[in-house]
């Protein structure tokens, strides 16, 4: 087995990148508390060793930009790279946002206002919504934006009673969370036995004490939610709002409009759904819309446009700010370029394809991967590997890693934490039949070596630089170069 080296494992004395230009400001000693007693021990390389390094390491790398990558409800597609072009225009990459603050400047920033005030008025009308805000920096920072203006609403009616959130067992962690940082009880709705809220139960849990209902439609199960309108009517009947997770807007992306479900508030992810850079250093965007009732209970400032010239708005009502200026702002104008350059017709066309590609995914494998509900899915098809787990000993985790080894990265696993041994596939849009294809084969293949040498799978994945971790060690352990590697 070939030991890979770091890159503080190469090099030699002597060797060197760059010669630093002399120093234009004065020469200033460290005092002697400071100082080292023994020269710092930095690996000295040459350019070329470098940049060899640094190329090879973005070849092990997993991206969109070189694998398929079928991430469930995380939703991994293409980003565009007309959006990266407009985001790298000087004018907007190059522009301080506290400028936007100042009103003796604000002149000199009125593209970005305007990109900004477009934006807000776009995404507003793709949720059937009647304003939107940008300054929200991720999603769970969108979703916890939302359920502190749900607050906001009913301090305002002063109906202090309202301390609680109904949320599905099959939502994401983050909707919980963000209920409870801004202060709510969390209520667990159960599923039913097709994958969807079970209305009776639903309707048990509602009363006066509820502030909010917070819904994913489709939800993480991949189906569309069957009852949305008659869960916001009863919602609304009682007093509450309803909250939209847009977390799996791209399977209805102009086709159907929260708002017009029955919705109030919702957030956006601009990577899921718009083709921006994901998060963890992407950075992410948590957008979100609302309606009538919610939009004087926005984060300041807002911006305006009057007689043509954009201007900020602070509203008296608003819950404070989000966050600095307007958010991730490169991120959202990528959006914006995204939404300009597909049009009206695109977004339609995004969902179709985003639901046929799941679907087909579906067809290929259902009868070797068993569905975790039946009938069509929407955007993202759920499978089980608890029958393999039961007959063969393969569980969720082997496919994941026996996937890397084919090329692959896995899919979602283990969640949503309703299915065991859970398998979330989301193709997107983006991928052609022939990657799809590619995939289920993959996946066919795996099955088959379940059955005929199960083995081989538990000791994936082998090709790579990095080989079977233990789980519980690599979270406690970082330094890698202590756990077991494989051949490159």
């Amino acid at each position: 087995m070939n030991k890979i080296k770091t890159i503080f494992e190469t090099g030699a004395p002597g060797r060197c990148a760059v010669m630093p230009e002399p120093l234009d400001v004065p020469d200033v000693s460290l005092p002697e508390v400071f100082q080292r007693d023994t020269p710092l021990a930095l690996t000295e390389l040459s350019e070329m060793d470098v940049v060899r390094h640094f190329t090879r390491l973005s070849r092990r790398n997993f991206g969109v930009d070189s694998h398929f990558y079928p991430l469930g409800s995380c939703t991994m597609k293409y980003n565009p790279k007309i959006s990266e072009s407009v985001a790298s225009l000087p004018g907007f990459a190059s522009l301080h946002p506290g400028l936007t603050l100042v009103p003796a400047y604000r002149e000199t920033c009125q593209g970005a206002l305007e990109v900004v005030y477009e934006l807000e008025r776009l995404l507003a009308e793709i949720a059937g919504m009647a304003a939107g805000c940008l300054q929200p920096m991720a999603g769970a920072h969108g979703e916890l934006t939302g359920v502190l203006l749900i607050a906001a609403y009913h301090r305002s009616k002063n109906d202090m009673k309202r301390d609680t959130i109904l949320i599905p067992d099959s939502a994401h962690g983050t909707n919980p969370a963000s209920a409870a940082m801004a202060g709510f009880k969390t209520v667990t709705l159960p599923s039913n036995a097709q994958g969807s809220v079970d209305y009776d139960a639903y309707a048990a849990l509602m009363g006066e004490h509820v502030a909010g209902v917070m819904l994913t439609c489709p939800n993480t199960h991949g189906l569309f939610e069957p009852h949305v309108a008659e869960i916001a009517a009863l919602a609304h009947e009682h007093g509450a709002l309803m909250y939209y997770d847009g977390a799996n807007l791209n399977a209805i992306l102009g086709k159907c409009r929260p708002g017009d479900l029955g919705f109030d508030v919702m957030h956006y992810n601009l990577h899921k759904t718009f083709g921006t850079p994901h998060g963890m250093g992407g950075p992410g965007s948590g957008a979100i819309a609302v309606g009538e009732r919610l939009a004087p209970f926005l984060p300041n400032p807002r911006v305006v446009k009057n007689d043509g010239i954009y201007d900020l708005h602070f509203g008296d009502s608003s819950i404070g700010r989000m966050a600095p200026f307007f958010g991730n702002f490169l991120v959202a104008l990528r959006a914006y370029v995204y939404i300009l350059a597909v049009g009206g017709e695109g977004l339609k066309k995004i969902s179709e394809n985003a639901v046929l590609n799941a679907n087909y995914v579906l067809a290929r494998l259902k009868e070797h991967w068993r569905p975790a509900f039946d009938g069509l899915c929407m955007h993202e098809c759920l499978l089980t590997a608890a029958d393999m787990t039961a007959d063969h000993g393969i569980r969720a985790l082997d496919v994941a890693k026996a996937l890397l080894d084919r090329g692959f990265h896995a899919p979602t696993v283990y969640f949503p934490l309703t299915v065991k041994e859970g398998l979330m596939i989301e193709p997107t849009e983006t991928e052609s039949q022939e990657t799809l294809d590619d995939f289920c084969d993959a996946m066919l293949e795996i099955a088959r070596s379940a059955i005929e040498d199960p083995e081989s799978l538990h000791h994936a994945p082998v090709s790579l630089p990095v080989g079977r971790l233990n789980e519980a060690q690599a979270a406690r352990n970082l330094d890698c170069a202590a756990l077991p590697q494989n051949k490159s």
